[in-house]
């Protein structure tokens, strides 16, 4: 999954100063643009409705086939509008848009895709335009699926105003081998009974068969913490101030995902990050992997669409509603500063139309905003997606919304704990003690983001 990236300010100096390195960074954005001559609060206009507006693709490369397509019929639909699509690298957004709010904002695009695992920076520096308006007064209205919505809310800091359109989501996933499993007379991984049955059964060290590969190197923490939740059926990441990441039953669930380690995975599970664990499992010899939808293809290509199947993760026990972690939404961001937002509000809304929708998410293997692509034929022959929007749709399914508008969430979530995480295998630490250290950091920045913002 694509994680929050920190304001370089963040990152140096102790723990207690952090939020408030983030603040300042806001205050001195918000400086520099006065003093290159905006107040700080340039608020564009609606413009003409027609002529040329800009977008920024935030994952540009790998999606700009998709959205030239689709600026193309945009373009034939409305003529008296001109697209410039600007290609901007998935590394470089967050840095990209932050240099442009540092120069005043005269050269942000009107239109840019924005996930939320940043849109709370983008956010605290003003740059967005709120959009629950438009889209009540849209044909939009009511036709995005309510937990991409609610992700959307949290992640801008403001569980009342959507800052961007969601477009797309991705979801943890348990993928497994169908023919191992039938070898064996298993039943599918839709319980987490049949999971641990099926991660022992299919394990045969002396054969170097494992049932179960695991992230124990860079992104690991997420991975644990879908574990996690969807096992002990938590459904909120926040209980008053306080994380709910060390709950006893977290505790719990983390210590039965932790001792599925070298008992029924491969010891290089250890230094695994997610390119490391798809490829080990596309080899063939493990019955069962936890990841999202975005390795569909990879395990198409290895083993055919009859030898593999994904389900959502499973609920915690039989009739209990599902627990999901949030996984980043992407979406479509109206620019403050634009001066022709009425032309980029009819770019968004088309995009985030049905027919479009589901055309760019069939090609980038996501899960469509629209709910009205719910019943496209490409989603009906794609099992593991179908499956996926389902869950996500299901108004008893509880969304975990991890908190990415902290500014030290990467740093807690990700570089700071990694390696205590490899101790946690290892038994160089307890889960308890693992999540209790997590649970104190993750409490300490809540705190200081309340008092600042």
């Amino acid at each position: 999954m694509r994680t929050h990236a920190i304001p370089a300010m963040s990152r140096k100096g102790g723990k207690a100063v952090r939020g408030a390195a983030a603040v300042a960074v806001t205050l001195a954005l918000a400086l520099s643009a006065t003093a290159c001559g905006d107040d700080g609060s340039n608020s564009g206009s609606e413009g003409s409705g027609k002529g040329k507006i800009v977008f920024w693709d935030n994952n540009g490369g790998p999606r700009t086939a998709i959205w030239k397509q689709i600026i193309a019929k945009f373009e034939k639909k409305h003529p008296d509008i001109e697209v410039e699509y600007v290609p901007i690298p998935i590394a470089d957004v967050q840095s990209k848009y932050d240099t442009a709010i540092q120069a005043g904002g005269d050269s942000l695009p009107d239109v840019g895709g924005v996930g939320t695992a940043y849109l709370a920076n983008l956010v605290a520096q003003d740059a967005l335009e709120p959009v629950t308006d438009r889209i009540q007064d849209s044909p939009l209205k009511g036709k995005l699926v309510k937990n991409m919505v609610d992700s959307v809310r949290s992640a801008g800091g403001d569980d009342k105003e959507m800052f961007s359109v969601p477009t797309s989501a991705n979801q943890g996933t348990l993928w497994y081998r169908t023919d191992l499993f039938q070898a064996k007379g298993l039943d599918a991984p839709t319980s987490w009974d049949n999971f641990y049955q099926a991660a022992e059964e299919l394990t045969d060290k002396g054969g170097n068969e494992f049932g179960f590969t695991l992230r124990g190197g860079a992104g690991s923490i997420a991975q644990a913490m879908e574990m996690m939740y969807a096992q002990s059926g938590i459904t909120t990441f926040w209980d008053g101030d306080r994380t709910t990441l060390n709950d006893p039953r977290n505790v719990a669930a983390l210590e039965k995902y932790v001792g599925l380690y070298k008992k029924v995975t491969p010891a290089a599970d250890l230094n695994n990050d997610f390119t490391k664990m798809v490829a080990q499992f596309d080899q063939g010899d493990i019955g069962m992997l936890q990841h999202n939808l975005g390795s569909y293809t990879d395990h198409l290509k290895a083993f055919g669409k009859d030898k593999i199947a994904g389900v959502p993760m499973p609920p915690s026990a039989d009739g209990q509603p599902r627990t999901i972690v949030s996984n980043p939404v992407d979406g479509l961001g109206l620019f403050k500063a634009s001066e022709n937002k009425a032309a980029a509000w009819t770019f968004i809304e088309f995009a985030a139309s049905a027919e479009m929708n589901s055309l760019w998410n069939q090609d980038v293997g996501a899960i469509p905003a629209n709910v009205d692509a719910a019943d496209d034929a490409w989603i009906k022959q794609a099992p593991p997606t179908k499956a996926a929007l389902e869950s996500l749709s299901d108004p008893r399914t509880k969304v975990v919304q991890l908190p990415y508008y902290l500014p030290d969430w990467n740093t807690i979530s990700k570089a700071d704990n990694e390696p205590n995480f490899q101790k946690v295998l290892l038994g160089k630490m307890t889960a308890k003690e693992f999540c209790d250290k997590v649970a104190d950091e993750l409490n300490k920045a809540q705190a200081d983001w309340k008092k600042h913002n």
